[in-house]
């Protein structure tokens, strides 16, 4: 069932899965094993998800073996890190081994109610279902603060989003805005061949050379149980939230992971510091986040402040509602490919109760 869809159609199924990246797949994983009908409705062209849109370089912060969705570890050994051509391949793979129903590309515009369930409307048609797992991530709606003058800016911007490679920028000056992960990789491939300053609201934070994303995701995991047990959380390891991959590391041997406090205001062809000192700009790469893809679920007049408020996963207002994969409010960890798995096999529990 896997390729595009198209034509006007309307089906009915038990469960409609909005979104076929890492979350969608995974809740797919477990509600293959259901007997329940569903589907998986993606607007990409092929797998992959949010992944499709890193940039060449990306590479994972845990090693393979601790990077992989329920039911198939990812190909790897436990000191690699994934590159983002890997994970499309292992995501690629995980589609057709368990054979997902996954119809792509579909673009849904908006999910209405309809009796007891919903219909959700898309470019190739429409589906009737009685429960929805919304998992469309946040890598479509980019974030970039409203500085002043940045309208005013004739050079280039672009948000991590649209990144691919430092080529564009061989002998330019680039500011690389942002100090979390992306910000930092990002910083490490353009100053290879480009001027580059790292502008970050803080002073960056960086974990140990030996602490990746195992070891986050364990400590995590420490906590979130302690909490949930009403125990005091135990001490977390490290200094900050940058994780110290390979590309990162030789950007600090070679001085350039430095960072410089926000400019003032951008101007034509460049920005202003705080002490008033002009500086010419070419470029502006924005790494400052992403916010949720909700705006398919804005019939339903759920979304307040940006999100839906959740008990767990399930839309409080709305019973045969869940969303997936757009961070911890939706999931402890579930917008990671390791973390996801746990909280989709809560849902596929909850939606098969519900629906009995």
């Amino acid at each position: 069932m896997r390729g595009s869809c198209v034509g006007a159609m309307t089906e009915d199924v038990d469960v409609v899965v909005i979104g076929g990246g890492q979350a969608g797949v995974a809740v797919g994983y477990h509600l293959r094993r259901t007997p329940l009908s569903w589907v998986v409705l993606d607007a990409q062209d092929g797998p992959g998800g949010a992944w499709r849109h890193g940039w060449d370089g990306l590479r994972l912060f845990s090693p393979a073996r601790f990077s992989s969705l329920p039911g198939w570890m990812m190909p790897g050994g436990t000191d690699e890190y994934p590159s983002r051509a890997e994970v499309l391949e292992y995501l690629d793979a995980y589609e057709r081994r368990y054979e997902l129903p996954i119809r792509r590309p579909v673009h849904v515009a908006a999910v209405h109610r309809e009796g007891d369930g919903f219909r959700v409307v898309a470019d190739a048609g429409s589906w009737r279902a009685r429960a929805v797992v919304s998992a469309t991530g946040t890598w479509s709606r980019p974030f970039i603060p409203d500085v002043p003058g940045r309208d005013d800016f004739q050079g280039v911007q672009l948000h991590s989003a649209g990144y691919t490679t430092p080529d564009a920028f061989a002998g330019r000056r680039v500011l690389v805005v942002g100090g979390g992960n992306s910000g930092a990789q990002i910083l490490a491939e353009v100053s290879r061949v480009a001027d580059a300053t790292w502008v970050t609201l803080a002073e960056p934070g960086f974990l140990p050379d030996w602490v990746d994303g195992r070891y986050l995701f364990g400590q995590a995991t420490a906590a979130y149980r302690a909490l949930q047990e009403g125990r005091e959380p135990p001490p977390r390891v490290g200094l900050g939230e940058i994780v110290m991959v390979p590309p990162v590391r030789e950007a600090r041997d070679r001085g350039v992971l430095r960072a410089v406090r926000p400019f003032a205001r951008m101007t034509a062809d460049g920005v202003v510091w705080p002490d008033g000192r002009e500086e010419p700009v070419d470029a502006v790469i924005w790494c400052t986040g992403f916010r949720p893809a909700l705006d398919h679920l804005r019939p339903l007049d759920l979304v307040e402040g940006g999100r839906i408020a959740v008990e767990g996963t399930r839309s409080v207002r709305e019973p045969r509602l869940w969303l997936v994969g757009y961070g911890n409010w939706t999931g402890f960890a579930s917008a990671t490919l390791i973390g996801v798995g746990r909280t989709a096999r809560a849902i596929v529990e909850q939606i098969e109760a519900e629906l009995a």
